[in-house]
């Protein structure tokens, strides 16, 4: 299990881009309820199948591309700290979802926004930064290793 975020970080890039994928879905499901958009959902269903078709992800992509910039718009200049956490529940799974090349961490790409997206929560219910979404995603990547 990794112990810091240098570990997780390379551990997450050794993985085969299905697996990344797999394991980026699972980040964002524990913060997805920050967000209200089906077509996420729809992107994190569709990123964790084994027989996805690159025409699907492609289509899940655009999708969740469009609510990523819809959220966007909806922040405002007043920082509006829930739309901020739906923000980055998009882009997390944008990045489950978008065509990679070789050498991409979409999983790391992916945990990085659903932390921001938990902070943007925490923040919002006045709890500060602190949330325990870090060792949550080492846990996810342990028990997906020793599956």
């Amino acid at each position: 299990m990794p112990t810091n975020d240098r570990e997780f970080k390379a551990q997450l890039g050794r993985l085969p881009i299905a697996h990344q994928r797999h394991v980026a879905a699972q980040f964002v499901q524990r913060v997805l309820p920050l967000s209200g958009d089906f077509r996420l959902k729809t992107a994190i269903e569709l990123a964790q199948r084994k027989d996805v078709t690159e025409t699907e992800l492609s289509a899940a992509c655009q999708a969740a591309n469009t609510a990523r910039v819809e959220s966007f718009t909806q922040c405002g200049k007043e920082t509006d700290w829930t739309a901020q956490a739906g923000h980055f529940v998009a882009k997390a799974a944008v990045a489950c979802v978008r065509p990679a090349t070789e050498g991409d961490n979409l999983a790391w790409e992916a945990a990085m926004s659903a932390r921001m997206a938990r902070t943007c929560e925490t923040v919002a219910i006045g709890e500060g930064t602190e949330n325990s979404e870090t060792e949550e995603q080492y846990r996810i990547l342990r028990d997906f290793l020793n599956s």
